[in-house]
């Protein structure tokens, strides 16, 4: 009984076999990179050249603030000897405070370039996913992936989705 059971499984695993790779094979799939899209499309060029346009004054007044610390630095290192004890501390504490200041204004500006960042990140991910739609509807894709082990170059259709990216607005 329990010979007879594993053979009626096994003719039943390959026939599933059978009819799933008959069905794989009217199956058509493609694949999309999507870094690649994040990195090379027009879009992401353009959002890249905003942000940086957008954080400049920004990135600017942080380097004017870590000069103006070293030089400060730099003047304190060469006075601390012929200064007094409370005039040392004096100095040191400003020196401290315009250090927190300088990291403070280092930290919102990372957070606010992240925040930005992934805003364009998510704008340029619609309209690629509508792109991506609009080419698997129009080209009878049954399943396009974002991600995968390993993609043949015959399925990927990044290159197809990039220059639609780049006629589109």
């Amino acid at each position: 009984m329990q010979i007879q059971n594993r053979w009626l499984g096994g003719i039943v695993a390959l026939m599933l076999m059978i009819s799933g790779g008959a069905l794989a094979a009217d199956l058509k799939v493609g694949f999309v990179d999507a870094e690649r899209v994040n990195r090379e499309s027009a879009p992401a060029d353009e959002a890249s050249k905003r942000l940086e346009k957008e954080f400049q004054p920004r990135v600017q007044e942080i380097q004017r603030r870590e000069s103006q610390i070293k030089s400060l630095q730099a003047q304190f290192d060469k006075d601390a000897l012929t200064m007094s004890d409370n005039e040392r501390r004096t100095r040191e504490q400003e020196l401290s405070r315009q250090i927190v200041d300088v990291q403070r204004l280092q930290r919102e500006f990372q957070e606010d370039l992240n925040l930005r960042r992934n805003q364009e990140l998510g704008t340029l991910l619609e309209r690629a996913n509508k792109i991506i739609r609009q080419i698997a509807e129009s080209e009878k894709y049954d399943l396009i992936v974002q991600e995968a082990v390993y993609r043949s170059p015959r399925v990927d259709i990044t290159e197809r989705v990039l220059k639609a990216l780049a006629t589109s607005k």
